[in-house]
């Protein structure tokens, strides 16, 4: 049977400062109202005998995951959870491994969960096109037939088409070219953009990786053999995985095989890899731009302009893309937005925070904003979802005022437990265990005033939380 494996690791630091480590691309709505790993899975839904899918996902993004197959109604086979990032070689491993145990015979259709692709139809017919190729032991990929000479996007040379089939031979895979190189290409037409996704037999795929690059092979199975079941995700062995070598499927294997074929795609497929690419694939007004949000223009041409939270004006600009959120403003070139991961690099060096977080940061209990932050004191507003609850926790460094502004909440403090209504608050002095729940059906919401030496995430000591966090 047919297994969807959606590879959601990704951080896409390219999309800065919309996209970031803990709320990456994949997770956020970019076109559309869905998001980009919402769109991944609905468009399989054409496909005849498929299994529930496999998601591969970092760990700090388990329950933003979850939540959003949950919106969509969708029940995964399973979310594994990696414990750091190793490339698509391990992660397809494990989930060849996780596929395996159900089903013998298992086909791995790996789609990474940051693509949009326009015509779903022409895709699934595409799919179901090497379905009879994976089952005949080869290793499917597919190349997108380029339209124009991309520098940005590695690509493969094909030769023949094998014999009643509608796929090609591979000759090689080959690096992103320079411009004049990816011109020959273009004008070749035996070169296809490499688009990361593939099609082959489960066992196939670990067959070929134990020949080609077995201490991968070995890790894997080790990291999968000592999983944790921790309610709806499987927690790999994180010793075992993350001593795994980093490598790509490309690298590991589709490069050395003899058993690697090739299907053309065309099917308006965009990697979303950078704001470029959205402002090609967004709607444009009559001057060319695409606007999203509060925004007024005067006299701009061929810009992409993007609003979340501010009134965004622009005057007597073109071919820009400004990006306005909470806590950061993008001002880039419309051509050299690919460099905008340079700019993440800056910031992280600096240990700046807005590569990590938003001023809104979800939680598997509902999320909290920072309203104003000091040396010594931040204020949040916490939103609590009905029927969930906080850790019971302490801090060694800071105190805590809550004001209740919205709905009931469940307060306890050592103890003491009690309940406060709006307008009601209370004081969560140093090293006190506290909790706040909302037992009742509407969100409840807190003003909380932080104050103290340090007021880091981190200082957070957890007795017991209902989600299986121990940080």
């Amino acid at each position: 049977m047919l297994t969807p494996v959606i590879l959601s690791g990704g951080v896409g630091s390219r999309l800065w400062p919309l996209s970031r480590e803990h709320y990456p691309k994949q997770l956020l709505a970019l076109v559309g109202k869905n998001t980009l790993l919402q769109n991944t899975i609905l468009r399989l839904a054409s496909l005849a005998e498929q299994a529930n899918p496999l998601i591969i996902c970092n760990e700090k993004h388990r329950f933003l995951v979850a939540e959003q197959l949950h919106n969509i109604d969708i029940e995964p086979a399973n979310i594994i959870l990696e414990p750091a990032g190793r490339n698509t070689a391990p992660a397809v491993a494990v989930a060849a491994f996780t596929a395996l145990a159900k089903d013998p015979e298992a086909i791995l259709m790996v789609l990474p969960a940051d693509h949009l692709i326009a015509d779903s139809i022409t895709f699934c017919q595409t799919i179901e096109a090497g379905i009879q190729l994976a089952e005949a032991n080869y290793l499917v990929t597919f190349g997108i037939v380029p339209n124009n000479p991309e520098i940005g996007y590695g690509y493969i040379n094909a030769s023949d088409f094998i014999e009643d089939t509608v796929a090609l031979s591979v000759e090689s895979f080959v690096e992103k070219p320079d411009l004049e190189t990816a011109k020959q290409y273009l004008k070749s037409g035996k070169y296809y953009w490499n688009s990361g996704m593939f099609l082959f037999k489960a066992a196939k795929y670990l067959q070929e990786l134990e020949k080609f690059a077995p201490d991968i092979l070995g890790t894997c199975r080790l990291a999968v053999d000592n999983a944790l079941e921790d309610e709806d995700f499987l927690r790999l062995d994180s010793g075992a995985f993350k001593a795994c070598t980093s490598d790509s499927i490309d690298y590991a294997v589709m490069e050395h095989t003899d058993s690697a074929v090739v299907i053309p795609l065309d099917a308006g497929w965009n990697d979303v890899g950078a704001w470029s690419s959205l402002w090609e694939v967004s709607e444009q007004d009559n001057n060319g731009n695409v606007t999203l949000g509060d925004v007024i223009t005067e006299n701009v041409t061929n810009s992409y302009l993007r609003a979340e939270h501010r009134l965004l004006a622009a005057v007597g600009i073109q071919d820009l893309t400004v990006i306005e959120t909470a806590d950061a403003v993008l001002v880039a070139h419309k051509d050299k937005v690919q460099d905008v991961k340079q700019i993440v690099s800056q910031l992280k060096v600096c240990q700046r925070s807005e590569t990590e977080l938003h001023r809104k940061v979800y939680r598997p209990w509902g999320y909290y904003e920072t309203i104003d932050i000091k040396e010594r004191f931040q204020v949040k507003r916490i939103t609590v979802n009905p029927g969930s609850s906080l850790s019971l926790q302490m801090h060694y460094h800071r105190s805590e005022h809550w004001v209740v502004v919205q709905g009931t909440a469940k307060i306890t403090k050592n103890d003491e437990i009690f309940v406060l209504t709006e307008n009601q608050s209370t004081y969560i002095p140093i090293g006190t265990k506290h909790r706040l729940e909302n037992q009742g059906r509407i969100p409840l919401e807190i003003i909380e005033v932080q104050s103290g030496s340090y007021l880091g995430e981190d200082d957070i000591v957890r007795y017991e939380d209902v989600y299986g966090r121990d940080s």
